[in-house]
């Protein structure tokens, strides 16, 4: 089944813990990365298969939306990103991820 990632980017810490929260409630996906973008700007990525990560990804903006003291600035996914791109951006899956992979 093909694999994609999803990111979502918020202003603000609550509005991209609502964000993962529903993701990863909504849809067998994994976090496979957090961070700060810049500023106040924070991004959370999920991987699974594609009509999972769209589920999580629709979620994650909708919960995202609903923090009065944050916004969801953008998002986009990723249907079957190539190799090179999965081993250059912090998009795999690691250690630490691992043992909540969904799939």
């Amino acid at each position: 089944m093909p694999m994609a990632v999803g990111v979502i980017e918020t202003l603000g810490f609550p509005s991209v813990l609502a964000a993962a929260d529903a993701m990863v409630k909504a849809a067998a996906v994994t976090i496979v990365y957090y961070g700060q973008a810049e500023s106040a700007r924070l991004l959370v990525a999920v991987r699974g298969h594609v009509s999972e990560v769209n589920r999580a990804v629709e979620a994650g903006i909708a919960a995202g939306e609903q923090v009065k003291v944050g916004t969801v600035i953008t998002h986009y996914i990723v249907p079957n990103p190539p190799e090179n791109v999965e081993t250059i951006l912090p998009i795999h899956f690691t250690e630490a991820s691992e043992p909540y992979r969904m799939f």
